[in-house]
């Protein structure tokens, strides 16, 4: 067995950068063949890199959990008024009894980070299964990019508001966002390490924080027991019944959903949980079962706080407050700090909510980060610098100061698209458990996924109904990927479209018989019949018109198209004799890029530039570019020489292209 790999700059031996080739390196650290071949700057753990301990990743995917706190009760409170506990202890049903098993499923069975995506990517065949994916990317980057620019304007609201911020402050929310997105960006241009150590601080600081005001809270509580019962005597006076009060519950807690992010990061992220020191890319053993640690670790300190927290400000602070323009919306918890342990420990805890919320970006920064660099360029539909991290970081950070902008840091507008995107990834998530559990025939896990499914879908229905801008907004976030992947694979089809090239032993002895006796001469054959009538008036035709010299051996090339979806692929060149002729099968995503690949292949192997003979094919010219485009074949002789001529500068050392 003889083995090469496609043509590809070697970066090893070259002189040190200077001046821009410097900043190039600098940009594209980290892009190399591996991460070619294993897609995703995080997808391939280097010697040095061993990824972390799954509490500290759980730190990373908690500062956009865990932030929610400076926001969640006070949605509740406006949302269901003196009914926000019963509607938060729905919130933590669904989210214990749903979105955990749901997720610890899907971490079990896409651990490299790719998600449900991935579960149900492998569903849709062909280009469905492709533009599937890329709607699904189009709400998860609705779902990531606004949870960047919402959390930095919630912080800059919490600044702005502070009594102690300076006057050129107010008002200042459009600037003071963009400098804190900008200052999530500096901190991974530095290094993912570094941002998972801000996020372990932040994390601590903010839950110590948070516990400190709540246990005070609580204690408020019960020294003053005539809150509950002011509390209960209010909910009685609304609601006729305990069994109306819930029914109510059910129906408000959809708007309760963005308590419930943070799931889909926490498996975009797996790549970075260390796991057991056995684990393969295979078999991650280690890395499920402490993610799913730390899926549930999260999932149950978020639910602690949220009960407690949607309890003390519905006893402790007047429904009035959270209204717009009250002290508490917004902001309960933080009313509750400066209320009860005095402004001194609520400008802390205000700085720590600032803080949180602004890092609350880097867990969903993180999943793009490790999500785009999967698909996209795999798929032809992004550039391969994509899957270097600094270059996208650069163009996430773009993207939301643009968002920041046209919505003047307002975090009322994004909330819609938020709660939308984070939903809809949720659905895809229960769906792809369902379908994967009915598959492997466990009935009552699929009954169970199926249910939750159903509830997912209702929370969406209302969401969107309620909110209608988050799904306009997300279908502008869907178009921008469909637009600028498809013109992403047409500038990129003539690329050689293959990664590793390997020769069976079959082909090899084919391959160096042939160079032994002078010129390495290649008929390309698209196969029909395959008997012998038609290799003979192929070989005859091609000698003919191409005037191949008579007597010297020819080799045939066919090539075979699985999936024309796909963008590229490692190909295996199999030889077998058949009917008295050697011939070289390869199964490849596209015909003309895959002949050309493989001519470059045995020129280096030979290294005799090889001669390959072509017939026109009978058509338009436009309906074969689109034959080309979404089937692989069309005209295949120009396509092969354009790609050629586009792989191999050098004219003596390209092979010849031979039309009869």
């Amino acid at each position: 067995m003889a083995s090469a790999t496609a043509q590809s700059p070697e970066v090893d031996d070259a002189p040190p950068p200077r001046g821009s080739g410097r900043l190039r390196a600098w940009l594209l650290d980290g892009l190399s063949e591996r991460t070619a071949r294993h897609p995703g700057p995080h997808a391939t753990v280097s010697a040095e890199h061993r990824g972390h301990r799954w509490w500290r990743v759980m730190c990373l995917t908690g500062v956009d959990y865990f932030s929610t706190l400076g926001y969640q009760p006070g949605i509740a409170a406006l949302a269901a008024g003196v009914l926000s506990p019963l509607a938060t202890v729905v919130l933590i049903g669904l989210t214990l009894l749903g979105a955990l098993p749901v997720y610890r499923r899907v971490a079990r069975e896409s651990p490299h980070g790719e998600g449900s995506i991935a579960m149900l990517e492998r569903l849709l065949p062909w280009w469905s299964g492709k533009v599937f994916v890329l709607v699904l990317l189009g709400f998860a980057a609705t779902d990531f990019m606004i949870t960047i620019t919402l959390s930095a304007a919630d912080a800059s609201a919490h600044v702005v508001e502070n009594p102690l911020a300076p006057s050129f402050m107010h008002d200042g929310n459009v600037w003071i966002t963009l400098l804190l997105v900008a200052g999530l960006g500096a901190v991974f241009l530095k290094g993912f390490r570094e941002a998972i150590g801000v996020a372990v601080v932040l994390v601590a600081v903010y839950l110590g924080l948070n516990t400190i005001v709540l246990a005070t809270a609580a204690w408020h509580v019960l020294t003053e027991p005539v809150v509950v019962t002011d509390w209960w005597d209010a909910a009685t006076a609304e609601h006729s019944s305990p069994w109306l009060m819930v029914g109510v519950a059910l129906l408000v807690f959809p708007r309760l959903a963005l308590g419930m992010s943070g799931f889909e990061t926490g498996v975009a992220v797996m790549p970075q949980v260390r796991g057991d020191a056995g684990d393969t890319e295979e078999r991650p053993v280690g890395r499920i079962r402490d993610t799913r640690k730390l899926l549930t670790t999260a999932a149950l300190i978020m639910s602690g706080f949220l009960l407690v927290s949607s309890l003390a400000t519905t006893l402790l602070i007047p429904a009035e407050e959270f209204e717009s323009g009250g002290e508490a919306n917004g902001r309960a918890l933080a009313f509750l700090a400066h209320d009860y342990l005095g402004e001194a420990f609520g400008t802390l805890y205000d700085v720590s909510t600032i803080a949180i919320l602004w890092f609350a970006g880097a867990s969903a920064l993180a999943g793009l980060l490790n999500l785009v660099p999967r698909y996209l360029p795999r798929y032809g539909m992004a550039p391969e610098w994509t899957r270097a991290v600094r270059p996208l970081v650069l163009l996430f950070t773009v993207i939301a100061f643009t968002i920041t902008i046209l919505f003047r840091a307002d975090v009322d507008a994004q909330g819609g698209a938020y709660a939308t995107g984070v939903l809809v990834l949720m659905v895809s998530a229960s769906a792809a458990a369902t379908i994967s559990a009915r598959r492997k025939g466990h009935r009552p896990a699929s009954i169970g996924f199926g249910v939750i499914t159903a509830v997912f879908v209702y929370t969406l229905v209302v969401n969107v109904i309620e909110r209608p801008d988050g799904i306009r907004i997300a279908s502008l976030f869907i178009l921008g990927i469909l637009l600028t992947s498809f013109g992403s694979r047409i500038h990129r089809a003539f690329e050689l479209r293959t990664g590793e090239i390997v020769l069976d032993d079959a082909a090899v002895t084919m391959v160096d018989h042939a160079a032994a006796h002078g010129c390495l001469r290649i008929i390309a054959n698209e196969p029909d019949e395959r008997d012998a009538a038609e290799y003979r008036e192929k070989e005859y035709s091609q000698r003919e018109e191409t005037h191949i010299p008579n007597g010297g051996p020819v080799l045939f090339l066919e090539v075979t198209v699985p999936d024309s979806s796909d963008f590229t692929a490692d190909v295996t060149v199999r030889g077998e004799e058949r009917h008295g002729y050697q011939i070289l099968r390869v199964a490849g995503p596209v015909v003309p890029n895959t002949i050309a690949a493989v001519l470059l292949h045995l020129r280096d192997r030979t290294g005799a530039v090889p001669h390959a003979y072509f017939n026109w094919t009978e058509g338009h010219p436009l309906g074969h570019l689109l034959r080309f485009l979404v089937f692989g074949d069309g005209e295949v002789a120009p396509v092969t020489r354009e790609v050629l001529r586009r792989a191999e500068p050098c004219l003596p050392r390209r092979p010849h292209v031979h039309v009869g």
